[in-house]
């Protein structure tokens, strides 16, 4: 892949994109949390010293979500983490070790011929590497998306289901 083509492909804002997605379904979840919290808040404040059954079943209910998506997240990031971070880490090493081969070639290369072959060499371990960066970078995203995806899906239910039976 020639490094013109690398900047124009779409793979290349690729990560700006996947982290945007993240920051957007952060904020999403953060405003369904505070929304969650003030209507739970209120519900306990209501009940005071005497809560009716479904107030303790809400607070119950509320405890064994938390675990629950806790637990969920962990497992997906976990599971991203297992099945592409540490393969792309290492392919970046064995990458930034062929970079520095090639710059170590061009640096002793004693001929126009050498010096433009090592200089090819070179600038196709850098192309090389930068996509893969990029790809870690992604892969990062994806990894924070995943471990998100369930404490999202969570609070989102939990605030369309408390604003639906909100007295």
């Amino acid at each position: 892949m020639s490094t013109a083509s690398f900047f124009s492909s779409p793979r290349f804002f690729n990560p700006f994109m996947l982290w945007t997605d993240v920051a957007f379904k952060t904020h999403e979840m953060l405003l369904y949390s505070s929304s969650v919290i003030q209507l739970r808040t209120e519900r306990m404040a209501r009940a005071g010293l005497a809560p009716s059954d479904a107030d303790v079943a809400e607070m119950q209910l509320m405890g064994h979500e938390k675990l629950a998506a806790a637990t969920e997240s962990g497992a997906a990031i976990c599971n991203q983490l297992h099945s592409t971070q540490f393969a792309l880490v290492g392919r970046a090493v064995q990458q930034w070790l062929g970079g520095a081969f090639a710059m170590a070639s061009l640096a002793t290369s004693t001929t126009p011929t050498q010096v433009s072959t090592h200089g090819r060499a070179l600038i196709g371990a850098a192309t090389r590497s930068a996509a893969t960066l990029s790809q870690l970078s992604s892969a990062g995203a994806r990894i924070a998306q995943r471990g998100l995806k369930p404490i999202h899906a969570k609070a989102s239910a939990n605030a369309r289901r408390l604003t639906r039976s909100r007295p």
